[in-house]
């Protein structure tokens, strides 16, 4: 048995962790408030951009995973780097390997072409800069032999339980009650998204596999599909018929007068205006971990929000 430790215990971290107890291994998951039980694992809170706390957290890690996210999306500039040092202080204080959660944003626009792990970060966005500062960071420290790191990109979530994303309560719960889903774009251009057990398998391979240190890999995604063919598909699984609508740029703005966060999402949105198709062939080649066919995923995910509505009817 070996140890684990998770900082982040979300929509990712949570399946990290359930994931690693499934393997027999001691895990730790860490969060702001230590609430919350998963099973089989010992839940503790704590500062993590404290690197004491973290050092404290991680003695005896084999590896360490940072499933975090800033507390305020508006203030990641300031709030998310810290975040990373203070675990990757943790990292390197237990000799563990740092395998790290990361998204797409500092690729920036690619013109539609495919997202392969060797473009270039182009960010356009503070955001992004970000994004592709702390990549830059994390193999840097890795190059100069302070610890091994690895880096798992995945696109856009969707899942059991992940109801705060581009295809959660807005298209999935929708689709229940046959109301409008609401998404952003171009619904008719292929966009890959991320289903979440994969994302959390792939990063539990990085952790575990001798040849995952020192580089970024693209998580295990499924063939794209449009996000209308999705919307469709999930509503037939609904048994209504599918209604949609897109917000385009002037939408978000003028949403973002009377609710500012949704201007946040600007940033992103030629994500959703262009092709965005995600390679992970590097991941499957090496590790031979396919994703979940994209059908079962929705399927799976569609009987998971329908058994939350039953609940709440019943309860």
């Amino acid at each position: 048995m070996t140890r684990h430790v998770v900082f982040g215990t979300g929509q990712i971290g949570r399946l990290v962790t359930e994931q690693l107890v499934s393997r027999g291994h001691d895990v730790i998951a860490v969060n702001r408030s230590g609430r919350g039980r998963i099973d089989g694992a010992t839940v503790v809170g704590g500062d993590a951009t404290d690197p004491a706390f973290t050092t404290g957290t991680t003695v005896g890690a084999e590896a360490v995973y940072f499933c975090l996210n800033a507390g305020h999306y508006d203030r990641w500039p300031q709030e998310f780097p810290p975040l990373q040092r203070a675990v990757l202080a943790g990292a390197r204080a237990a000799g563990a390997r740092l395998v790290v959660l990361d998204n797409l944003y500092a690729y920036g626009p690619v013109g539609g072409r495919d997202l392969v792990e060797t473009l270039a970060a182009q960010p356009t966005s503070a955001k992004a800069a970000t994004r592709a500062a702390m990549t830059t960071e994390l193999l840097d420290a890795h190059r100069r032999g302070e610890l091994p790191v690895a880096i798992g990109r995945a696109s856009d979530y969707f899942g059991p339980g992940a109801t705060h994303s581009a295809l959660g309560d807005t298209v999935f719960g929708t689709a229940l009650t046959g109301r409008t889903a609401q998404v952003m774009g171009d619904p008719d251009t292929l966009h890959s998204y991320s289903y979440t057990p994969d994302v959390a398998a792939g990063l539990v391979t990085l952790g575990t596999e001798a040849q995952a240190p020192g580089r970024i890999w693209h998580l295990p995604v499924a063939p794209a599909w449009t996000t209308r063919q999705i919307v469709d598909h999930v509503y037939g699984l609904a048994g209504h018929r599918p209604k949609m609508f897109a917000a385009g740029r002037s939408t978000l703005r003028a949403i973002g007068v009377v609710k500012p966060m949704m201007r946040e999402y600007l940033h992103t949105l030629y994500q959703f205006t262009d092709r965005w198709v995600v390679d992970d062939s590097a991941f499957r080649s090496t590790f031979g971990e396919p994703a979940t066919p994209l059908e079962s995923a929705l399927a799976i995910t569609f009987r998971w929000y329908a058994d939350q509505a039953t609940a709440r009817i019943s309860a």
